[in-house]
């Protein structure tokens, strides 16, 4: 068991708990022999979910937690009251050592709480942001910040480029990732004060790639492979990004059923195209990584079905093999180091 990756699962977590994180455990260890999930919610709901399925069960464990935090309560708060919730037992196991990573469907704000307060940032670290794949024309994209920092400041967003460059390296496997700053057009004096004030320290930053701004509309076509910005701005981008291909894919499909020919046409067209709307599916590449902590915590959206929650289990894998926080923390210190010798 010291070999696997240990996964603490938030079973009570989404809008299809237990069901689909169940499921997409059970999944997840189907796919990969490397991984031990921990079930984290109500023992006798989770237990009934698992008993539809044949599973390795010297790979997996259910923890009870009589609690759950909802979605509508403040984070704070819930964070605090509900002690032997699911989402502050597994993020304890987590603190403790007794896992690896944290992956959940639920409250975002409780997870991006708890992942701070009880997993705890890595030291140098001034912000943790979320950091979605995103699939793209040319294959995926890193899109940080999508929803933890909605008042980022220049440094925040350079520290963005910075963990975001070292996740496309080691854990997505591009060498050099380009780094560009979502912007409204191509000229430097352009963008908000947030944008001015960040454009010439990314340019200044000599550890990453950066190629200077892109356009939301360029994003899918993959001109960049870290996509820098503030969570107000990266939130709406994620959700349009989703509502549009969601609304595409179900216009084709629309379409391939009209008539006789065009259903003829679907039948031969069938197993190229399916394969490239699935890769275009968000659901495909997992969660959000909350880059920047001790250790790490995913979070999927709180609509995901087994497919995305097996995945975010499966990108713990390179996580932790790649020892991804590690390297952060080692950037940063080189950085200060730097800045100190200045």
């Amino acid at each position: 068991m010291d070999n696997l990756v240990k996964v603490a699962v938030d079973a009570m977590g989404g809008d299809y708990a237990p069901v689909e994180p169940v499921k997409g455990a059970v999944d997840a260890l189907g796919a990969s022999p490397d991984i031990f999930v921990y079930l984290v919610g109500k023992k006798d709901l989770v237990e009934q979910e698992l008993s539809k399925y044949s599973y390795p069960k010297d790979r997996l464990e259910v923890v009870h937690a009589s609690e759950v935090i909802e979605t509508a309560e403040p984070p704070v708060n819930a964070i605090r009251a509900k002690k032997d919730s699911s989402i502050v037992k597994a993020l304890t196991m987590v603190r403790k050592g007794e896992a690896d990573a944290f992956v959940s469907s639920g409250s975002t704000g409780a997870v991006l709480v708890g992942g701070q307060v009880l997993v705890g940032r890595i030291k140098g670290v001034e912000r943790s942001p979320l950091a979605p794949l995103i699939p793209t024309a040319k294959g995926v994209s890193l899109l940080i910040d999508c929803g933890a920092n909605v008042d980022a400041r220049p440094s925040h967003l350079v520290q963005f480029a910075q963990i975001g460059s070292i996740y496309m390296e080691h854990v997505v496997g591009i060498p050099n990732p380009r780094v560009a700053i979502v912007n409204i057009g191509a000229e430097e004096e352009k963008g908000n004060a947030l944008v001015k004030g960040t454009f010439p320290l990314l340019k200044e930053c000599k550890d990453i790639n950066f190629i200077g701004s892109i356009e939301a509309r360029d994003i899918p076509a993959g001109y960049a492979d870290v996509v820098v910005c503030e969570a107000f701005v990266g939130n709406v981008i994620l959700k349009l990004y989703e509502g549009v291909g969601g609304t595409l894919i179900s216009k084709v499909k629309e379409g391939m059923m009209t008539s006789l020919r065009s259903k003829i046409g679907a039948l031969l067209v069938k197993p190229a195209l399916k394969e490239t709307l699935k890769s275009f599916d968000a659901s495909e590449y997992g969660g959000a990584p909350l880059l920047g902590l001790k250790s790490l915590v995913v979070k999927t959206h709180g609509s995901s079905k087994a497919v995305e929650i097996q995945n975010s289990i499966l990108q713990c894998i390179q996580f932790k093999s790649q020892n991804i926080s590690e390297r952060i923390r080692e950037k940063l210190a080189d950085v200060q180091e730097e800045q100190r010798g200045m």
